[in-house]
């Protein structure tokens, strides 16, 4: 028999994103140059550059300070900066209304939900 605590707990679990994080953000931006992937940077583009997720990988940054959110394709790396775990491109940071740094609450896109929508 299952306790109540214990399917409680599942159904938590289950129910929370696979990956999430809380930290600062920053915006960066030069036209023209490479991205670690290999890809062309763009600053109009919603994309990010993480530490550690993997290149293609979909996130969803939502700000603290105004509740906006925006949803970025990673395909650099950085930042390079103590404390910041994520910088948005110019385009991004336009759509969160970020001027300099800002906290923020990351999360991770299901792949499948991202791929289906046209």
């Amino acid at each position: 028999m299952i306790r109540p605590i214990s399917a409680v707990l599942a159904l938590a679990c289950l129910s929370a994103p696979a990956f999430a994080e809380t930290c600062i953000a920053s915006r960066y931006g030069y036209s023209g140059g490479r991205t670690a992937s290999g890809e062309r940077m763009n600053p109009n583009a919603m994309t990010a550059a993480h530490r550690a997720r993997p290149f293609g990988s979909h996130v969803t940054v939502t700000s603290h300070s105004n509740g906006r959110s925006v949803t970025v394709r990673i395909n650099d790396r950085g930042p390079f900066v103590k404390g910041r775990c994520i910088d948005l491109s110019t385009g991004a940071a336009r759509v969160l209304g970020l001027a300099g740094t800002t906290k923020v609450s990351l999360a991770e896109v299901d792949k499948h939900k991202w791929e289906a929508t046209p």
